[in-house]
């Protein structure tokens, strides 16, 4: 009895296995091209330093088109077409929008597809790439093998640290991690970064990075790039001595000084790290906070200029007539402010401005005042100092008049009188 249900499912396989054969060779293939260059369907994946021919290498990271040509043979409807690229750990896919198809006509289909970058301690390694042709009725797969190596010069940016809370006027610290994810050695790398918005920017040396970190007693067969090309004239850029102190990734700090005057909000702190060979960048957005945005308040008719600064800082005032200010020049200490009065030279109703302006000239702040001064000669502080000047004249004309016009009296004299 088992022997009869094992021989019923053993048919039963054979002949789903069999139909599936069947319907698979509805599409034929013609050719695959992945960015120009045509897939050898034969080519065996078997990776060694003596690379067999007819392999194509992909570089990770890249985005590559994939052409496929097929025939149908047989009507039919909602067909796609999928390519896959399954690596390790991580496989990305693409497919067209569907369309029909007609017996005995060969198609053309173009998709776009990121190669995965799974290359953690390796220089290259094999991917496949699968290609699929599904309709309502048939479907065909057949599978591509590549190769896939790193970018030739490549610094990725793993990470960018900064505070938390960062203030105006703050010196803070950011911290960039770097590994060398390329085919060969970084050299002298620099790393720049900058709050373009702010107009600052620091520069820094970050050293060496190998594409490979290695110990020194690791056997030549677990690298075989490590003397690959080494005798093949003048191909000798791969025979590469292991350095167990040469890291393949490193960190460092720059610090940047945020300016008082910044206001508070959203910045981009672009990082870029550089040599000879490559460029890369990234970027991060932080928040800075303030609580003296503006330098210059108005209180009535004065000015309050604040220093928030640790250095002396000095301010012109410059009014627009008609007005006129307590201190056209303002020297105010670190972490102190000072207080200037504003005074309309005019009655009635007027409109100014007072420009604020730094040592070198940068306008600091426009402060407009408006109002209505009362209408007599007491609302200017000129004519009442006039005015009480020609008082004091006056009165002491008075008292000169009064001292010249006053006669002196005669004295009384008495003779001599004898007896």
């Amino acid at each position: 009895m088992n022997t009869k249900k094992l021989l019923v499912s053993f048919m039963a396989i054979t002949c789903v296995l069999f139909l599936a054969a069947i319907v698979s060779a509805d599409y034929e293939i013609k050719k695959v091209e992945i960015d120009g260059i045509i897939l050898d369907p034969d080519f065996d994946p078997d990776f060694d330093p003596e690379f067999d021919e007819g392999g194509v290498s992909v570089t990770a990271g890249e985005t590559v088109e994939i052409d496929v040509w097929f025939i149908a043979e047989e009507y039919d409807y909602d067909v796609t077409v999928r390519v896959e690229l399954e690596g390790d750990k991580k496989d990305t896919s693409a497919e067209t929008s569907p369309f029909d198809v007609r017996p005995g006509r060969e198609y053309h289909k173009t998709l776009h597809l990121k190669v995965p970058y799974e290359l953690k301690d390796e220089l290259y390694d094999e991917l496949t790439l699968n290609i699929e042709i599904d309709g309502a009725d048939t479907n065909t797969e057949k599978d591509y093998y590549l190769e896939v190596e790193r970018p030739t010069y490549n610094a990725d940016i793993k990470s960018i640290s900064v505070p938390q809370t960062i203030s105006a006027g703050d010196v803070f610290p950011v911290e960039i991690v770097l590994k060398n994810i390329g085919y060969n050695d970084l050299d002298d790398v620099y790393v720049t970064v900058s709050l373009p918005a702010l107009g600052i920017e620091k520069s820094g040396y970050f050293g060496d990075i190998v594409a490979l970190e290695c110990d020194e007693d690791d056997e030549d067969d677990e690298f075989p790039w490590r003397d690959y090309y080494e005798d093949e004239g003048d191909n000798k850029g791969l025979d590469r001595d292991c350095n167990e102190d040469d890291p393949d990734s490193i960190s460092g700090k720059l610090y940047l000084e945020v300016p008082f005057e910044a206001q508070a909000g959203l910045y981009a702190l672009e990082v870029q790290v550089s040599n000879d060979d490559a460029t890369s960048s990234a970027a991060k957005e932080i928040v800075i906070e303030n609580d003296f945005e503006n330098t210059v308040f108005v209180s009535g008719s004065d000015l309050w200029i604040v220093n928030p600064t640790n250095d002396l800082v000095g301010y012109r005032v410059v009014p627009e007539s008609p007005a006129s200010v307590s201190e056209g020049i303002v020297m105010i200490s670190a972490g102190s402010s000072k207080t200037v009065t504003v005074s309309p030279n005019a009655d009635g109703e007027y409109s100014f401005n007072v420009n604020i302006f730094t040592m070198n000239g940068e306008l600091v702040k426009t402060v407009a005042f408006t109002g209505e001064a009362d209408e007599s000669v007491t609302s200017n502080p000129v004519v009442v100092l006039t005015v009480i000047l020609a008082i004091i004249f006056i009165v002491l004309l008075i008292v000169l008049i009064v001292l010249i016009g006053k006669k002196p009296e005669r004295s009384e004299e008495f003779g001599e009188s004898y007896y």
